[in-house]
């Protein structure tokens, strides 16, 4: 007879309880912390101010030697 419960929690109970503990693990994860969102903001912004100083670089380049972007 415990064989037999030893079956049964071994191919109902035992994946059930493990499919469930990972979709709870998935659902935590998916959710942002405050630190994540504030670190997640400040790399969005200096991306930004990144950008704008290559956008400028780039502005400066064109004009003062038109031909940088031809070269290798």
């Amino acid at each position: 007879m415990t064989e037999v419960f030893g079956i049964l929690f071994l191919c109902v109970v035992a994946p059930i309880w493990i499919v469930f503990h990972y979709l709870t693990k998935a659902k935590t994860a998916k959710n942002m912390t405050p630190e994540d969102e504030t670190m997640l903001a400040d790399v969005w912004e200096s991306a930004r101010k990144m950008e704008q100083r290559i956008h400028t670089l780039e502005k400066i380049l064109d004009h003062e030697s038109p031909g940088w972007r031809g070269r290798q």
